[in-house]
């Protein structure tokens, strides 16, 4: 009787540690939904002031705000590199006197670090946008003495 108690305990000892096991094992995906590459889908909500706003990403047509945008990124939440160093997603005005909104994400190489992805994003198209710009301090005009 007591080799029967030994072989019951021995498979309830192994069928706790399968169970464990299994529970400790990483999921293919938090999300359910797998990508290229080993990715994972998140599921970034985009809104602006304004509804209706057309949405591009990396110049390809997406949507109109408010929408839910999908992104295929790594497992550790960041953005994942498909040949592009940045991620960009542009939002145009729906009226006269507003701006085109632009936000870039860096996917990260071989020696630059990658952007989290954001569990939101919001543009304001009444803001104005500004460029970059060098303001060059102004100089006199050299003449050179051997001109003619």
């Amino acid at each position: 009787m007591s080799g029967m108690k030994s072989i019951r305990f021995s498979l309830f000892f192994t069928a706790i540690i399968i169970v464990m096991l299994s529970g400790c094992a990483t999921s293919p995906s938090r999300n359910g939904e797998r990508g290229p590459g080993g990715t994972i889908a998140y599921y970034v909500e985009v809104e602006c002031t304004e509804p209706g706003a057309r949405i591009e990403v990396n110049d390809d047509y997406v949507g109109k705000t408010p929408m839910t945008l999908k992104i295929f990124g790594d497992q550790d939440g960041t953005f994942h590199n498909f040949g592009s160093q940045d991620y960009i997603i542009k939002v145009f005005p729906v009226r006269a006197g507003q701006h085109v909104q632009t936000k870039a994400f860096r996917t990260g190489g071989w020696w630059s670090s990658e952007d989290t992805i954001p569990k939101r994003i919001y543009f304001d198209l009444d803001q104005k946008t500004e460029g970059f710009s060098i303001d060059l301090p102004q100089t006199k005009p050299t003449t050179n003495k051997n001109e003619p």
